[in-house]
């Protein structure tokens, strides 16, 4: 008997950690694959990234919009109730076996709330993690106590799962979804990307990606100020920014980073390069720079540095390519300057990423298909010894 497998994705981060798990799926006689949009891939704002899926080659069974009029927190509440109300609505129109979500964004939230009240079993991707500096951190654990099945991509990762009381039969290592979105993936050569985004590489050249750090009282504007005020002194850099995703404060670092690529003609921002072209990027690239997970999920499988600032990612694992500093313009350039000398170049030669080398979508599928689900809605807390 086939199993409808519905997957949400509401972020282009997330999609592109996705997309290998749902061709196996797509291709899987066993297994019907059910894809709901929302979040930033509707916006305009963010790219409008729900086309991206499209362009992968999947059908969207549903497109929920959860109105991210702004970046205020009322907002963001406002997103998580709008959810609330059309993911339930969903659930009774799609009547899949199973959902899978991914991660600790906010607008994944209301897929797992509404799932537990309408009695779905859940199955959650890349829990355990810890991320100290962002309200992902309590989501993130949120979604394991609501969700049924765990995908966890380090073991460390899955001990702090069966920590949180689920039981370790649920539990499965497989490791990180985006090692194996590399692996997969055929990269577009240097003159390729080049006429696609329509910019020239130097010499050194630097993805720079600064999300909001939710968790800041004061937000992230003196930080992102001291990155840019780096930045601008690497005449001879060629700098590409992504532009952060949809929490709380995100409009001022917009504003900045608008502001910075129009006075400095080597820099350059990009709503959403897409999977190919960010990928793409990474290996061609000397180091990724700012706070976002990819610096130390990706980065390591492409032998580059990572300049992690910051206490947004504070408590993941690193590989030995992250160098990590504080949000103030000498440090970063310190890092910067470290992160090309001979000594730390020769050490990325031998860098393993803790989040594996592959295979953790091939994993998920078989234990989809083989997993019992009857009567996995009702959970027994697991006390460890």
């Amino acid at each position: 008997m086939t199993r409808k497998i519905l997957v949400v994705t509401g972020s282009r981060a997330e999609f592109g950690l996705l997309k290998p798990l749902l061709y196996k799926i797509k291709k899987d006689p066993d297994l019907i694959l059910q894809i709901i949009a929302t979040g930033m891939h509707l916006s305009k704002k963010y790219g409008l990234t729900v086309n991206e899926i499209h362009e992968a080659g999947f059908e969207t069974d549903l497109e929920i919009d959860l109105m991210l009029e702004d970046d205020s927190d009322e907002s963001i509440a406002k997103s998580i109730a709008i959810g609330m109300t059309h993911f339930m609505s969903a659930y009774k129109s799609l009547s899949p076996d199973l959902i899978i979500i991914l991660g600790d964004r906010f607008e994944i939230l209301p897929v797992a709330i509404s799932a537990l009240i309408g009695k779905v079993p859940v199955a959650h991707i890349h829990g355990g993690e810890k991320t100290e500096a962002a309200y992902d951190e309590a989501i993130r654990h949120s979604i394991t106590k609501m969700s049924h099945i765990h995908f966890a991509a380090n073991e460390e990762y899955r001990k702090r799962i069966i920590q949180l009381g689920e039981s370790p039969e649920t539990v499965f290592n497989v490791g990180g979804l985006g090692v194996d979105a590399i692996k997969e993936i055929k990269l577009l050569t240097k003159e390729e990307l080049e006429k696609s985004l329509k910019l020239k590489f130097l010499d050194k050249n630097l993805i720079i990606t600064f999300h909001p750090v939710t968790l800041n009282q004061t937000g992230s504007e003196d930080e992102v100020k001291e990155l840019l005020s780096a930045l601008k002194d690497l005449k001879e850099t060629s700098l590409i920014f992504t532009m952060p995703n949809a929490d709380s404060g995100n409009a001022k670092i917009f504003d900045l980073i608008e502001g910075f690529v129009y006075k400095n003609n080597n820099a350059y921002a990009f709503k959403s390069l897409g999977q190919l072209r960010y990928f793409s990027c990474m290996s061609l690239v000397d180091g990724v720079v700012g706070n976002s997970s990819s610096g130390l999920l990706e980065a390591p499988t492409f032998k580059i540095g990572t300049i992690n600032i910051g206490d947004r990612q504070k408590g993941r694992l690193q590989a030995g390519s992250v160098l990590n500093c504080t949000a103030k313009k000498n440090k970063i350039l310190e890092s910067l300057s470290f992160m090309y000398s001979e000594k730390f170049q020769s050490k990325l030669k031998n860098v393993k990423n803790p989040y594996g080398d592959g295979g953790a979508s091939i994993e998920i599928v078989n234990t989809l298909k083989e997993i019992k689900l009857e009567g996995i809605i009702k959970k027994t807390f697991y006390d460890l010894v």
